[in-house]
């Protein structure tokens, strides 16, 4: 009985340092895979990122033109006789006159004719192209408004005017900004040395966040 207790004692000592080895290996695995996880999605995301970042600032203090100033033009003309037929318009038509004529660009969000006035919007990120149309006798005023430099950077943030492929780039940059905040807190977790003071201070960011949306509804 006495050889089996320590048999017993002996195997129970001799198992736990296994299991902690086994926690550590996997701890060891799971830190390296965040690791991993977070230098890479920053070197592959920089770029929108660092976009994201300074064109958010921008955004925020939009009189911040740095000398890029926007410009206003106003057209006038009368379409081709063919531009309508009947009630039906040859919206087709009428859109390459206009880029042909008057060399906008930007693509066709909007258009409808009623029986005193049709309308023609034409957007890109910055650009605004908006058509008035007579209907009785095929005239038209334009107004064209470009933004300079930085007034376009903050269209594009918005994502307002993009195209599907800078809408699908934003949504990609977004995932990517919370795995990199989710994997930063999971690095966090694995340094003992700074967990204590980084969860106060993410506690801490996270309270006067709150408190500042708190007060600006209030």
């Amino acid at each position: 009985m006495q050889g089996s207790a320590e048999s017993s004692s002996t195997f129970g000592n001799v198992s736990r340092p296994r299991t902690r080895r086994r926690r550590r290996r996997r701890g060891g695995r799971l830190y390296a895979t965040f690791r991993w996880l977070h230098v890479y999605i920053s070197m592959a995301s920089f770029l929108a990122i660092l976009f994201f970042a300074i064109t958010g600032v921008t955004l925020n203090h939009p009189t911040w033109t740095f000398g890029t100033a926007e410009t206003v033009q106003d057209f006038t003309g009368t379409f081709p006789e063919r531009w309508r037929n009947g009630q039906e318009v040859d919206w087709l038509l009428v859109t390459e006159y206009l880029r042909a004529e008057h060399g906008i660009g930007g693509m066709l969000r909007d258009y409808t004719l009623s029986e005193f006035e049709g309308l023609m919007s034409f957007r890109a990120p910055g650009y605004f192209v908006d058509v008035f149309i007579d209907p009785a006798t095929g005239g038209y005023a334009m107004s064209v408004v470009q933004m300079g430099a930085v007034g376009v950077l903050n269209e594009l943030h918005r994502g307002i005017d993009g195209d599907t492929a800078w809408r699908w780039l934003i949504d990609v940059a977004g995932a990517f900004l919370a795995l990199l905040a989710l994997t930063g807190i999971g690095l966090l977790l694995f340094l003992k040395r700074f967990r204590s003071p980084g969860l106060i201070v993410m506690a801490g960011g996270t309270a006067f966040a709150f408190f500042l949306v708190v007060r600006m509804l209030g």
